[in-house]
């Protein structure tokens, strides 16, 4: 079975899922014939086409990215220095680490509700993104300094390295893949939790309260052209990111090899 994958040609294996489930949603459209309850997928294309015509559609998207990768980043550094403060202090870690098991375990509806509560409405999606990646990059780089090697740290202390360079050269080289990995993992999870908080909060330019919107008017060939817009922004802004920490990973092992030569 795995080697009749292999034999397909990339190009089919994309266009193969897409064009089934497009027949299928055309044949579920027929069936109904409602286009209040399932629109014919050449209306929806019709309709997010008339809305990339807009300048407001691009507008919303750009202000969603921005929300979403603000959240992201400050998710990551946050998590990074609690998770290395949770490391090297054991009262830190009695006092933050359930706080951050609390957060993993909350469902993001419940954060988004109380956080509309405590901050304006334009930055509830930033920092849930932020609340969400939290605990993934936390857990990741918790994981990294845990797997340094032993060995080269009871060298490091044979040999009196001072904290900077014990960090740079043994524990940043393990914490290095976990944190890539965990960034990658957290993206998509950020993405879909800013657009709900958008949903829920209505900012204004924000793909999240055109979604809102379209199903309080019933305008439901926009509503299915609004979340097409966020699948096909979700995978772009996620491939672009792993694409990114890909390169960079295979220029520092590209700069060890060379060094190694």
């Amino acid at each position: 079975m795995p080697a009749d994958r292999k034999k397909l040609h990339p190009v089919i294996r994309i266009m193969l899922p897409l064009v089934f489930w497009l027949l299928v949603w055309q044949a579920a459209a027929m069936a109904v014939n409602k286009s209040l309850l399932i629109p014919f997928p050449g209306e929806v294309v019709k309709r997010l086409l008339e809305l990339a015509c807009t300048a407001v559609f691009w507008k919303s998207a750009g202000m969603s990215l921005l929300r979403i990768i603000a959240g992201s980043a400050a998710g990551i550094c946050i998590g990074c220095i609690l998770a290395v403060v949770t490391k090297c202090s054991r009262i830190a870690d009695a006092v933050i680490s359930p706080v951050v098991r609390i957060v993993r375990a909350t469902p993001v509806a419940s954060f988004i509700i109380l956080i509309l509560l405590w901050i304006k409405t334009g930055k509830v999606p930033i920092a849930v993104s932020c609340l969400v990646v939290i605990p993934m990059i936390w857990e990741s780089v918790r994981t990294g300094i845990d797997s340094a090697d032993v060995r080269l740290l009871e060298m490091a202390r044979m040999y009196s390295f001072n904290t900077f360079t014990t960090w740079r050269y043994i524990y940043f080289p393990s914490i290095r893949p976990q944190l890539l990995s965990g960034t990658s993992n957290s993206i998509g999870l950020a993405w879909k939790s800013g657009i709900a908080a958008e949903v829920l909060c209505l900012p204004k330019l924000a793909v999240g309260t055109w979604i809102y919107n379209s199903k309080l008017y019933l305008e439901t060939p926009s509503l299915f052209a609004w979340t097409i817009m966020v699948v096909l922004m979700s995978v772009i802004f996620e491939n672009g990111v792993r694409k990114i920490l890909t390169s960079d990973g295979s220029r520092q092992n590209s700069k060890k090899q060379a060094e190694k030569q």
